[in-house]
């Protein structure tokens, strides 16, 4: 396994503490914000769960996602209480950006394709199923042994938002070669300056999902990554395959946290609520890191600013440390990140507006 990125800040952090103001720790997107109460009033309404949940999912989760899907960005689903299920709960959506690959049953042999700067769980879950990474912005000529695709839109880190030419242009690929396509899309209710499409919308996927899945989360736009909460949909052959291996595997998303879910899904308002939170923090730190000297790259959506000093990301990372600032390397993400350090926008309002203040000097 790859070392644990994070760990290697701690020199960083240690610097940063000895500022007088403390630290503003912008290195990880851990939402800081209160978790909307439907969400906590329908976990506690479902809080009589004595037997075991479904890895299925309840109806009411599947009917609120596929509503969401259809609602939000324009995805039908097929039948999600077909015999093939086209959406299921998942335990958040890291653990199973780690497991994909195993419970597609791809393990042993074979190469994940994953994009040139990435979210590092992508290769984890490569190395967990035994397969080998390549890391590529474009659908190479040759499938060689490719057996599975990782998109990211809006991209982890860099708030990339992929068109939809070219996200066509990797569905075609997919399809051609029978290589799924797999779209990690936590972010896409966090456009900033571009609205994102998924993946599974008809003016890219066509008229069905085949060869297709999709990744998206409660963790960012409900404030609920404590909760675990993320969904699985698309392609009901491959979503089915997840599922069966889920079941054996015993990862089941607990029934209240289901419930949860379906209320959170079914609400767009607390979504809009915090997407306006974060938009009033990305304004104010984006505007401050633009008059330090610094330069933005990408960061149309997402909860990250792309930062470069056109320097070692490293170099950069004491830079900020010296103003108590705490920011993720580039390098973390790639060797193409060697150059940006990733700022996130889950800090509260005044550890943004403290970032801000010493940014100005």
């Amino acid at each position: 396994m790859p070392d644990f990125p994070w760990d290697s800040l701690a020199a960083a952090r240690a610097r940063a503490a000895e500022h007088s103001g403390g630290v503003v720790d912008l290195s990880i997107g851990t939402p800081v914000d209160p978790t909307p109460p439907l969400l906590g009033e329908a976990l506690a309404a479902a809080g009589d769960a004595p037997g075991y949940p479904t890895a299925l999912g309840t109806a009411d989760v599947r009917r609120a996602a596929a509503g969401w899907l259809s609602r939000r960005l324009g995805v039908q689903l097929a039948d999600p209480f077909g015999a093939d299920p086209s959406v299921i709960p998942t335990v958040g959506s890291k653990e199973l950006v780690a497991l994909l690959p195993t419970l597609l049953r791809l393990s042993g042999s074979g190469t994940v394709l994953i994009p040139e700067v990435a979210y590092p769980t992508y290769e984890v879950g490569a190395v967990v199923a035994g397969l080998s990474v390549l890391r590529t912005d474009t659908p190479p000529e040759t499938p060689g042994d490719a057996v599975l695709v990782w998109l990211n839109s809006p991209g982890n880190p860099h708030g990339r938002v992929l068109t939809d030419d070219q996200l066509r242009a990797w569905v075609t690929w997919g399809r051609r070669h029978g290589v799924p396509v797999v779209a990690d899309e936590c972010y896409v209710e966090l456009g900033w300056e571009v609205q994102p499409r998924s993946v599974l919308h008809p003016a890219i996927a066509g008229d069905d999902h085949t060869g297709l899945l999709a990744v998206h989360s409660l963790s960012k736009q409900s404030t609920a990554a404590g909760y675990r909460a993320g969904l699985l949909s698309g392609d009901p052959a491959l979503v089915r395959r997840v599922w069966e291996t889920r079941r054996h595997l015993g990862l089941l998303v607990p029934t209240p946290v289901q419930a949860a879910m379906a209320a959170a899904l079914a609400d767009d308002e607390h979504v809009a609520v915090q997407r306006e939170r974060y938009r009033a923090r990305r304004d104010r730190l984006a505007a401050a890191v633009r008059a330090a000297g610094a330069r933005i790259d990408h960061s149309e959506a997402g909860l990250y600013l792309w930062v470069t000093r056109d320097e070692d990301c490293w170099t950069t990372i004491d830079w900020l440390a010296g103003l108590g600032i705490v920011a993720a390397p580039g390098s973390f993400y790639g060797p193409a990140g060697a150059q940006h350090v990733r700022m996130a926008l889950t800090a509260t309002d005044e550890r943004v507006d403290a970032a801000a203040a010493r940014l100005a000097g």
